[in-house]
């Protein structure tokens, strides 16, 4: 075999194996209802197509963006409307692909590659290019939204609300305290009123007494 397509064939092993080791590799976590941002940057800005894939989709395309726009009819479905590029202007090769909305459906590892005009005519190659950039996307509940999710379909939410409703109890049942507690007070007060007057009566009889056995010396 000749010499030059020898080096050739090394020459381009070399530059996809270099490429597949320098491929950026990220975890992000987002939140269920927000927008998720998917880093990637190109090592330049040689290059007319941006393709952010998920190999366990059909079709896999996530958003394919070529010529200032996306190209729908090779995009999926549940991505449509969704996807946007955070520069459109591509500066210094940033590709980043923002997710809007997301769920916990769209967790998964994204692919991102670019491709200059040679290898778009190329359609075979596109599958061969490896990724610049791998984001392992993981999407979670809001903190504190976790409620709906029960097994019993809203147990932990019940148990909150009865949880709620203890300090409305203990306060009636102080009131109800404070208010036998004042009955009792007023109770002993009429109690007390009430001996004094049977004493009243009694002096008043001592009295009448007094006047009628002084009435009887005098007479």
């Amino acid at each position: 075999m000749d010499t030059g397509v020898l080096t050739s064939l090394f020459g381009i092993l070399f530059l996809r194996y270099n490429a597949f080791a320098s491929t950026d590799q990220k975890t992000i976590t987002g939140q269920s209802g927000q927008n998720a941002t998917m880093t990637c940057r190109a090592p330049n800005n040689n290059f007319t197509l941006v393709q952010w894939s998920r190999a366990d989709l059909e079709p896999e395309h996530v958003a394919v963006y070529k010529g200032g726009q996306f190209l729908p009819d090779h995009q999926h479905p549940s991505f449509k409307n969704r996807v946007d590029l955070q520069d459109r202007q591509m500066k210094d090769g940033d590709v980043s692909l923002i997710l809007k909305n997301a769920t916990s459906a769209d967790s998964g590892k994204y692919e991102c590659r670019v491709f200059n005009r040679g290898t778009v005519r190329r359609k075979r190659a596109l599958s061969k290019i490896p990724p610049i950039s791998i984001i392992h996307l993981s999407v979670v509940d809001p903190p504190g939204q976790t409620g709906g999710h029960t097994e019993d379909g809203g147990k932990e939410d019940g148990v909150n609300k009865h949880y709620g409703l203890i300090p409305s109890g203990l306060l009636l049942l102080v009131l109800v305290v404070v208010l036998v507690k004042k009955l009792l007070t007023v109770a002993a007060k009429v109690m007390e009123l009430l001996e004094v007057v049977t004493r009243v009566r009694e002096l008043l009889w001592e009295l009448v007494e007094v006047v009628f056995n002084l009435l009887e010396l005098v007479f």
